[in-house]
């Protein structure tokens, strides 16, 4: 499960999240019982997953998660407890580092096209490192994942860990170079500043010392431009938003509620020309002010009614912002006051447990409304919004 490994290996590197999700408070010595605990975020709040020893074996070797030094447990024993959250060992085959990232932090997960031209992605990286962030990324799938499989050595439609940035000097031109760990422990890029590159000599010895280990362990680094070409997409999670915008000294305040579609009652679908649309939950938020920049996220989570993650199918969904206008009345709001109105905000849609998205406001009172994308569809979802100010956001009742 590349996924979760890679995601494991994000979690080694923020060691105020992996002591609250592996609690130090246990060994194999003191008293020891033949169980372990472990902490997940789960839906809103923090559960502990107990477990015993007993571990997975195939010819006296671990079928899955197991170190090279054979031993050392906490992983193997870490990947159990996951398991038994998500239902069985079998529930965890096909992922992605988001949905790991949330279930060891609760923080806010941004994904990031590396397609696209982003010319301060490798910024927003340094940040999110500073803010304690766990960093995967994505090589692609099909034959373009298969090529570059070929000619580079890189594993297609594999998750990786980013684990380290550094602007380095070579030949007199500042280069920027990430560095990637494969889950597996082998199996590495063979292109520019791969371990056995030439250009490792262009670089001073000081820096050959810092980032250079020669070694088949998984771990590798290239430069800011071939990462955005060879790998489709990364992910950042952190417990707080700093690192998106560069304002490392806000402090981001969270207001969160759990709510519900309801088949016949407020599960409108996503077209606002019907009456039925207006049924849909509805949260108010009144910003005071806008420094500038990005001042609120918005999150939507799904909650799946099913505790087998296999069998969990999430509905398509997504979230309108509207401008209240200022003659509106407390509460819950009529779809007649929005007549001719277009949102200020447009989220996606898709069938995905969360989706995130940062914006703009300026002050005002503003109106979120969530949506599956088709009418009557039963779900539990979480909404949360993050912003550089004190809200609250209140729910319109019926």
């Amino acid at each position: 499960n590349c996924w979760f490994l890679s995601s494991i290996g994000s979690l080694t590197l923020c060691n105020s999240l992996l002591v609250e999700v592996v609690p130090q408070d246990q060994n194999f010595n003191d008293g020891y019982a033949g169980i372990f605990h472990f902490k997940f975020w789960r839906f809103g709040k923090w559960v502990d997953v107990v477990i015993d020893d007993l571990l997975p074996t195939l010819y006296k070797k671990p079928v899955s998660v197991s170190s090279r030094s054979g031993d050392e447990f906490w992983a193997p024993l870490l990947e159990k407890a996951y398991a038994k959250l998500c239902g069985s060992y079998g529930d965890m085959i096909a992922g992605n580092n988001p949905e790991a990232f949330k279930d060891f932090s609760g923080g806010v997960n941004m994904n990031y096209k590396l397609s696209k031209n982003q010319p301060d992605l490798f910024d927003v990286m340094k940040r999110a490192f500073q803010c304690n962030a766990m960093l995967g990324c994505g090589t692609f799938g099909g034959e373009k994942g298969k090529k570059f499989f070929e000619e580079f050595g890189l594993v297609d439609g594999h998750a990786f860990a980013v684990t380290g940035v550094e602007q380095v000097e070579s030949r007199g031109k500042k280069v920027k170079l990430v560095r990637i760990w494969n889950p597996w422990g082998k199996r590495e890029w063979i292109g520019d500043w791969s371990d056995k590159s030439a250009l490792w000599s262009t670089v001073s010895s000081e820096v050959r010392a810092k980032c250079l280990e020669v070694k088949d362990d998984g771990e590798f680094w290239m430069t800011m431009e071939d990462f955005c070409v060879y790998y489709e997409e990364m992910d950042i999670c952190c417990q707080s938003p700093n690192f998106v915008d560069g304002d490392l000294e806000s402090q981001w305040i969270c207001s969160q509620a759990e709510d519900r579609w309801e088949e016949g009652k407020s599960a409108g679908g996503s077209d606002r020309k019907t009456n039925e649309f207006w049924t849909n939950p509805q949260y108010r938020l009144r910003l005071k002010e806008n420094k500038g920049g990005i001042n609120v996220l918005l999150s939507l989570l799904q909650k799946p009614d099913e505790e087998h993650r296999r069998k969990v199918q999430f509905h398509q969904m997504g979230f309108f912002i509207y401008k209240v206008p200022p003659e509106a009345p407390g509460g819950r709001l009529p779809s007649s006051l929005f007549k001719g109105a277009s949102p200020v905000c447009v989220s996606r849609f898709a069938a995905t447990r969360e989706l995130i998205k940062s914006h703009s406001l300026q002050a005002g009172e503003y109106l979120i409304i969530p949506y599956t994308y088709k009418p009557n569809m039963t779900a539990s979802f979480i909404i949360t919004t993050y912003s550089k100010e004190p809200v609250k956001m209140v729910r319109g009742h019926q």
